[in-house]
């Protein structure tokens, strides 16, 4: 099994609405209607910047307002909308903490549920069958393809996101960080330390 980022070939069959903006975004292309490398930018940003920011806005917030962080994790939903970010697949959300015992990882097992208002688009490894699939039967060694590597003694959860039910991880709060200002803590946060497959370091 190749290196899960990067591993483009086992995606999870497209739904029908997936299959109908293909088709409309060809069609667009072929009228020349849209600029193809317009659409991979607007693409690009949502699912790279414009909701992971949101999300990492949340969890700098937690690291530095520990009423916010009870919050969030007590009712994520109404602490996420409380800073402005909600709306669909963002209706129902529930945040767990990573801590130094216990490391957090999301899958969706059945399609590619995905915290869209805090994440922006999910990324094409998250909805790949591979990923969706051993995630849950083998989350250390999914792990390690992304460059994780945890102790022994750290205990892995591994949080099936529904059409219900979407998760967010609150990762540690990096060492050495005591005097970073909200946003620069912000800009520490990545997409994938919010799904659970990264840890986060100071050294940027």
């Amino acid at each position: 099994m190749g290196n899960l980022p990067s591993d483009h070939h086992h995606h999870a069959p497209a739904s029908e609405i997936e299959e109908r903006v293909k088709k409309l975004e060809a069609l667009l292309i072929e009228k020349k209607l849209v600029d193809p490398q317009s659409l991979d930018k607007l693409v690009d940003t949502y699912e790279h910047r414009v909701g992971p920011k949101n999300g990492a806005a949340v969890v700098a917030r937690a690291w530095v307002d520990d009423d916010f962080r009870q919050a969030l994790l007590s009712d994520a939903t109404s602490a996420i909308a409380s800073l402005g970010y909600g709306g669909r697949q963002g209706e129902h959300m529930v945040c767990v903490e990573n801590t130094r015992d216990t490391h957090n990882m999301v899958v969706c097992t059945l399609c590619s549920c995905y915290p869209w208002p805090v994440l922006g688009l999910p990324p094409a490894w998250y909805k790949a069958s591979s990923y969706r699939a051993r995630a849950v039967s083998e989350p250390r060694d999914v792990l390690k393809e992304f460059g994780v590597e945890l102790p022994a003694q750290v205990e892995i959860k591994v949080w099936d996101s529904t059409a219900e039910i979407r998760y967010l991880v609150l990762p540690m709060r990096p060492v050495g960080t005591e005097g970073y200002t909200e946003e620069q803590l912000a800009e520490l946060v990545t997409r994938d330390s919010m799904i659970g497959v990264d840890v986060l370091s100071a050294g940027l």
